[in-house]
């Protein structure tokens, strides 16, 4: 019974996982993957151009392996279904090949700005491998090689080990000073003669250049998928942070036999070709760094356990404090209003009489200053006198400076004339 998806890497409606793959929920990685990889191949867009079923077969098939591959999602969708998993975490490959120019350069842009993107292995180098027609250059233990491969094409190596290299452990790297984007791939061989993919391992950067690689070294090892939980991550810049971790993945394969096995280096450039150089190493020289690897994967993944629970722990508390952030604003705008009625009300004590008389006629407010002039002179003419009388009339009147100067201008002029 299907349900829908609001997430834009699912299907319109999703299907049991198992039963898209075909598998049992007992079955073994292994059976998984190799359900997975006859499904995709037969599904794949570059063999059915013009069947848009089949290119929704293809995407679900991809759906339910990113499910069923990922023990950590597996789980949750064993104990709880399609509701127990992050539908934004789940990424579906994209294939190149068949996108399309314009999409091609959206493709390209996205992941220019940064966001992490998933391609798939174009359907002609997995037919061509399985049907055992690839060209393959042998590749010496302790030798590497350059060169440049053409965008959605491989490069096949073959490296052969005998026992005691098998034993020790081997070691396959390629980088890319040119910092190009490729795939590292490994393949077991089919009962048919032909190479089934195995392995993958995309490129990450590491300082100015790209690099994968690929450690058979007898214990568990660990792969850095960069796209896992990418959709999630770019909506929560947070997320970025807390599910950084989450993208090391276990090697489904730790060991080899001793005999030949084949590499590829597979061109995941958008528009241009791939130059690199891949080099196969025995561990045996390198049983110090081996060791260091295993401490440093193992602190790692302590870590990741200690950032799940502290991510609870920090969503918890950021919770509180954007709680906290709005009481505050609130709180700071009730005592703003508070203050600001304060003070009106400290107001109305000192200007409402004012504003009352205002209300008025202007004629009033002109009676009402000449009363007020009127009644000022009245209480100077009945206020004592300095002699004590009741309104100092007899007290002689001060001499005005005009009346000094002009008696005495009048003086001289009668001395003049006498």
């Amino acid at each position: 019974m299907g349900s829908k998806v609001e997430g834009p890497s699912a299907p319109a409606i999703r299907r049991d996982p198992y039963e898209v793959l075909c598998v049992s929920r007992d079955s073994t990685d292994q059976e998984i993957k190799s359900a997975y990889r006859k499904l995709a191949l037969k599904y794949h867009p570059d063999k059915n151009t013009n069947n848009p079923e089949a290119a929704e077969l293809f995407k679900e098939v991809a759906y339910s392996y990113s499910i069923l591959s990922d023990p950590e999602k597996k789980r949750q969708y064993d104990s709880a279904g399609f509701e127990a998993l992050d539908t934004d975490g789940l990424d579906v490959e994209i294939d190149l090949s068949n996108l399309g120019t314009v999409n091609t350069m959206f493709a390209a842009l996205f992941s220019k700005l940064g966001v992490p993107i998933k391609t798939s292995i174009s359907a002609t180098v997995l037919e061509e491998a399985m049907n055992g027609t690839v060209t393959i250059r042998p590749l010496p233990i302790g030798t590497s090689f350059s060169g440049k491969v053409e965008k959605q094409c491989a490069h096949f190596f073959s490296v052969t080990i005998n026992e005691q290299q098998a034993e020790a452990g081997l070691v396959v790297r390629v980088t890319s000073t040119a910092q190009s984007k490729f795939k590292l791939l490994y393949f077991e061989q089919d009962a048919n003669g032909g190479y089934g993919l195995a392995l993958q391992e995309d490129c990450e950067k590491t300082g100015k250049m790209t690099s994968a690689g690929m450690y058979f070294l007898h214990f568990q090892v660990y792969r850095m998928d960069s796209t896992v939980n990418a959709l999630a991550m770019a909506k929560d810049p947070e997320a970025a942070f807390f599910k950084r971790l989450e993208g090391l993945q276990p090697c489904e394969i730790s060991q080899l036999r001793a005999g030949t096995h084949i590499f590829a280096v597979y061109g995941d450039n958008f528009f241009k070709t791939a130059s690199y150089t891949i080099e196969a190493l025995c561990a045996k020289t390198y049983e110090d760094t081996s060791q260091k690897l295993k401490e440093v994967e193992s602190q790692i993944l302590q870590k990741r356990s200690e950032l799940r629970q502290f991510e609870t722990e920090y969503r918890a508390a950021l919770a509180r404090y954007q709680e906290v952030t709005n009481r505050y604003s609130q709180e700071k705008q009730s005592v703003d209003e508070l203050l600001k009625q304060r003070d009106c009300v400290h107001s109305s004590f000192t200007v409402l009489r004012g504003l009352a008389s205002t209300s008025g006629s202007a004629g009033h407010m002109n009676n009402g200053s000449t009363a007020e002039k009127v009644s000022s002179e009245d209480l100077k003419a009945e206020s004592p006198g300095e002699d004590g009388t009741a309104n100092g009339k007899d007290k002689p009147a001060k001499k005005k400076w005009f009346n000094l100067n002009v008696r005495g201008s009048d003086k001289k002029l009668s001395e003049k004339d006498t």
